[in-house]
């Protein structure tokens, strides 16, 4: 059986037609003209293109007996978090929706982790950097930082899957450069196009993905990154005052986010290679993941909770770096004075300059 071959324009995407003049390809549609072995060789890349797949291998263990030795899990009532913690823990309320949790027993079932980055940051500091982040915010009420107070402070390790791997990519761009000249009474513009390539190997390692549904994204995502060259393998010591959250979102559920992640990076740093060109537009990315390999980890939180005015907020303090984040009551009187603030002196400025056109 035969079949039609068709040549697309790289530039235009019309039907490239051999152009017996010049013994090359060139397109009716945007005149470009093209080598032949240079069109045919897109033309293969373009029908080789192949589906990145990849299947994360998860290292994590089974609890051993002496590892779940006087530890307890607390369960929430009203979220259903399941925290974990050494007997001695006091775990009077849920450190992520503040209700109260109940001891149910011992730990069982699920994956023992791998490595643990432990707390660096201790409570009277992260107290301390509540105190420094309400500093300088003009539209937080000046009330606030007399009134709110502290409800809870907890040290939470939370269940992280750290993603290894490499990516093996492939990325053609479609670049131009442009030539400008004038000759006599006329102006000429002349847009050569190219095709760019770009192979290469990229390692990635420790990719961070959130393994608990209780814990917000933006808000995990808001205190990394992390320093990964403290992870130490794990060892129930180190939970000792501590609570910590077992995963519920597996690394198998986590694996499509990190995919497209470190697509999504590869791209950007294949994309920093490209210069010297006015345009260029990514045209055909193959991105093969390999080796890939997910750690079951526990990262340090501090979890602090403020009243104010019958109102809960809530603050998340990474526990190695310090990194503080958390949302603030606004002062509207405040935001509306400053918006008519600048908003007059933008007139007087527009004003100034229509008066200096005027002249």
């Amino acid at each position: 059986m035969s079949g039609l071959l068709e040549y697309k324009c790289p530039n235009c995407g019309g039907a490239v037609e051999f152009n017996s003049a010049g013994q090359n390809m060139k397109c009716p549609y945007c005149d470009t003209e093209f080598d032949i072995d240079a069109l045919k060789e897109y033309n293969d890349e373009c029908m080789s293109k192949t589906a990145d797949v990849l299947e994360w291998h998860t290292s994590g263990a089974e609890w051993s007996a002496g590892d779940t030795g006087g530890m307890k899990v607390y369960t929430c009532n009203s979220c259903g978090g399941q925290i974990i913690a050494d007997e001695t823990t006091s775990a009077s309320a849920c450190p992520y929706c503040d209700n109260p949790i109940v001891m149910t027993g011992q730990f069982e079932g699920g994956l023992r982790p791998d490595v643990v980055i432990p707390f660096r940051i201790n409570k009277n500091q992260a107290e301390e950097a509540l105190s420094q982040h309400l500093k300088g915010k003009f539209l937080l009420p000046k009330s606030f930082s007399s009134e709110n107070r502290l409800e809870e402070i907890k040290g939470l390790y939370v269940p992280f899957w750290l993603f290894d791997c490499d990516a093996d990519a492939h990325v053609r761009y479609k670049a131009t450069r442009i030539r400008h000249w004038s000759s006599g009474d006329y102006s000429y513009t002349e847009t050569s196009y190219y095709s760019v390539v770009r192979d290469g190997d990229i390692g990635f390692v420790k990719v961070p993905a959130d393994g608990s549904t209780k814990m917000p994204d933006d808000l995990s995502q808001s205190v990394e990154p992390y320093n990964y060259a403290d992870c130490v393998d794990f060892d129930t010591a180190y939970l000792a005052g501590y609570l910590s959250d077992k995963y519920d979102v597996t690394s198998e559920q986590c694996a499509p986010t990190v995919n497209e992640r470190i697509r999504s990076s590869t791209e950007i740093m294949f994309r920093g290679t490209v210069s010297g060109y006015a345009t260029v537009f990514p045209e055909s990315t193959n991105i093969h993941l390999k080796q890939g390999k997910a750690l079951y980890a526990l990262l340090p939180v501090w979890i602090l909770s403020t009243r104010y005015r019958g109102k809960i907020y809530r603050f998340a303090m990474n526990g190695q770096t310090g990194k503080f984040v958390g949302d603030l009551p606004m002062d509207k009187g405040r935001f509306w004075g400053l918006f008519a603030a600048i908003a007059a002196a933008a007139t007087a400025v527009s004003f100034l300059i229509m008066s200096a056109l005027s002249f």
